[in-house]
């Protein structure tokens, strides 16, 4: 078994990759440093994170989902996506502006979302739990900013750097899942009016819910759940296409309408 790092050093990392975030400077990937830190360590180093902000008086928004595409696993060793978690002010409103300078290298990716009404909690937890406590689905896109230089990173660095939360806008239209066949709901990324990717929800594990009970289970073995009345990013139905200072972006979602922002 890996050497678990000890309170101190997880406190003294959550500050370094925190001020870094806040900052907006880029640092080297921990493990370098740290080479035998294991996954509860990552995790540790992230809830200390979450930690400071909410002694800063920030609201933890929702919870997420990254890495959730089955050959992108499989690249990086692993079973499960990893989790993290969106603060208060990473809030962009629909049509709003995100500060390009308050951001090192942001990238912008496509996301189903959705908000529960009933707690999630694993063990044990599959896709029809999940299902029964959703209570509607939204779009959003997400900003990531990895706060690793280059975007060199292992996935135990990310997941200690709060799987690249940056900024989040929530788009206005919300449906019943019901009313939505996630897997083939189609999605269209535009920068400047000019198409970048396209994809549907099935590039989300083969349906986006499968991320979120994998999440309840993560959690779970932590002790923790999901929390009625949390908003959830599922994670990326595109890839994560860079943007410069400047660039509109707006997205189409098949059924749950646009979400669109500009970089300012």
């Amino acid at each position: 078994m890996a050497i678990t790092l000890d309170q101190a050093t997880i406190a003294k990392l959550a500050e370094h990759l925190e001020n870094a975030e806040l900052q907006a400077f880029d640092v080297t990937k921990i493990t370098d440093d740290y080479p035998d830190m294991d996954w509860d360590d990552a995790y540790a180093i992230q809830d200390e994170i979450k930690r400071r902000k909410l002694a800063r008086g920030n609201k933890v928004a929702g919870l997420k989902a990254g890495l959730t595409s089955r050959a992108k696993m499989k690249q990086m060793g692993v079973e499960t996506p990893v989790f993290g978690f969106i603060a208060d002010y990473m809030s962009v409103p629909d049509g709003g502006e995100v500060k390009f300078d308050e951001l090192i290298h942001p990238k912008v990716e496509a996301e189903i979302c959705v908000v529960t009404k009933a707690p999630l909690r694993g063990p044990g937890c599959h896709i029809g739990n999940v299902m029964a406590a959703i209570d509607f689905v939204l779009p959003a896109v997400e900003v990531i900013d990895s706060r690793y230089r280059d975007f060199k990173f292992d996935l135990k660095s990310v997941i200690a750097d709060n799987t690249s939360s940056a900024r989040f806008v929530i788009g206005g239209n919300m449906r019943n899942l019901d009313e939505l066949d996630l897997p083939t709901l189609g999605v269209v990324l535009e920068i400047n009016g000019e198409i970048v990717s396209m994809a549907a929800g099935a590039a989300v594990l083969g349906n986006p819910l499968v991320a979120i009970a994998m999440m309840a289970n993560e959690l779970g073995k932590r002790g923790q759940e999901i929390p009625a009345g949390t908003f959830i990013m599922t994670g990326g139905v595109t890839e994560a296409i860079p943007v410069k200072k400047g660039d509109n972006v707006n997205v189409r979602f098949q059924d749950l309408g646009n979400v669109s922002f500009r970089f300012a």
